[in-house]
């Protein structure tokens, strides 16, 4: 890599003052704090999609409470490696992408490439789909009406919407998030067994227990969201002409990101809380889609719930497939080099919005052509997992070399947090194959 993009300093007009990458973050505290949140609050949010919210609803319901210890052991483990990824992309300039095929043999970029594009794609299907679903419980309109809405609607905020506009959509969309904190209000929860279940491990040795840690993890630490949050932190960075980065912007950044991420694991935690004491206390334990979800919890916690929680399936949709499409985007961008960025027009960056086209249309064909959203998820959750240890192992040694990022490489206890996480993630899967 130039010496530039290592020590990340450009030459300034005499008397004039370097600005922070991202000079609305700059500070951590004080009044405002939510129009200062970046990239962090929203990758977080993006990680409460339709099929994250059907998973946990899934898990809930077949385990109530069980699991819910997970919650709080991912938050630290998701946080380190959607900090370590803003880091790379904060001092180096240069999105995920960009930065392994820099220093990274051009197979392994390959492999992550494809993995997260063909994962990214199937997932915006099964959202399209749980969105349209979703709608028509609401409205009655067909389902595939609904789907080419929302594939419509989509693909024109974020090709035609310049990226400063864009990502206070974005930003507010997160609000639709608090559906889900509401509707766990609503429900009868025995607050004090969610304590004990919270802080006390239990789980049981078999296929099953592993197979909904494995949908939980893949759904919380995903690769898309990895890509997504670099090359936001690069977007944000192009808002000032001569930067620095200081110790108290990362300090900011750190808080973003810690706030994201807290956001979509306590939803996940809300989620599966309101699935245990409704769905799975009156014996419902067998939830697929997050629409079934929906449906299920009306006649228990009432006509308000059920409609929160499909509201909410909307919004989440409306916020996540956009990520989902531009992730895939900046990957493929910056892989083959292209020119991109969502504040350029459509005509200055032609293939890097192909590619956001292209990955919403074909997640609309396929639900056009009637193939079942649930196959899909299944798809996505084995290609998340095939590519999430391998980025992780990746982004872990990105984020450790001093050569890269200076002073600024990740501190000890994120790389010990960031390792845990990649070991975790690549043991599921065989303690899986040699459960009972």
């Amino acid at each position: 890599m130039a010496e530039h993009d290592v020590e990340i300093a450009e030459l300034l007009e005499p008397g004039q003052k370097p600005s922070p990458h991202h000079p609305s973050r700059e500070r951590v505290k004080g009044k405002g704090y939510f129009r200062r949140l970046g990239p962090g609050i929203v990758t977080g949010a993006a990680d409460d999609d339709p099929s994250g919210i059907g998973t946990y609803s899934q898990v809930g319901a077949a385990t109530g409470n069980r699991l819910l210890w997970s919650a709080p052991l991912l938050l630290p483990l998701a946080f380190a490696v959607q900090e370590a990824c803003a880091r790379i992309a904060l001092v180096t300039g240069h999105g995920l992408a960009g930065v392994i095929k820099r220093r990274m043999p051009a197979p392994i970029l390959y492999l992550c490439l494809a993995l997260v594009v063909v994962a990214n794609t199937v997932n915006i299907s099964a959202d399209l789909g749980s969105m349209a679903a979703a709608l028509q419980l609401l409205v009655p309109v067909p389902q595939l009406l609904g789907v080419v809405l929302f594939a419509a609607i989509i693909v024109i905020a974020e090709v035609f919407v310049p990226y400063h506009q864009y990502a206070k959509i974005l930003r507010w969309l997160c609000l639709s998030l608090l559906a889900y904190v509401a509707v766990m209000f609503v429900a009868q929860v025995e607050w004090s067994q969610v304590l004990h279940d919270l802080f006390i491990p239990q789980f049981t040795w078999s296929k099953g227990d592993i197979a909904l840690l494995i949908a939980i993890a893949g759904t919380t630490i995903s690769p898309y969201l990895f890509f997504w949050q670099s090359a936001e932190e690069v977007e944000e960075r192009r808002k000032s002409s001569h930067y620095r980065v200081t110790s108290t912007h990362v300090r900011a950044m750190r808080g973003d990101v810690f706030a994201g991420m807290f956001t979509g694991v306590f939803v996940m935690a809300a989620i599966m809380i309101t699935a245990a004491a409704t769905l799975h206390k009156n014996g419902i334990t067998d939830i697929q889609t997050a629409e079934q979800a929906a449906q299920a919890l009306t006649p228990i916690a009432g006509d308000f719930a059920g409609v929160l929680f499909l509201l909410g399936i909307v919004g989440t949709g409306l916020l996540s497939v956009p990520v989902l499409a531009g992730a895939s985007s900046y990957a493929m961008a910056e892989t083959f080099g292209w020119r991109e960025s969502l504040e350029k027009r459509p005509s200055q960056a032609r293939a890097f919005y192909g590619v956001i086209f292209f990955s919403i249309l074909v997640g609309l064909i396929l639900n056009l052509i009637g193939l079942n959203p649930m196959q899909f998820l299944v798809i996505a959750a084995i290609t998340n997992g095939l590519a999430a240890p391998i980025l992780m192992a990746v982004i872990w040694w990105l984020a450790s070399d001093e050569k890269l990022l200076g002073k600024w490489k990740s501190p000890l206890w994120s790389r010990i947090l960031l390792g845990i996480a990649t070991i975790a993630m690549a043991l599921l899967p065989l303690l899986w194959l040699l459960a009972p």
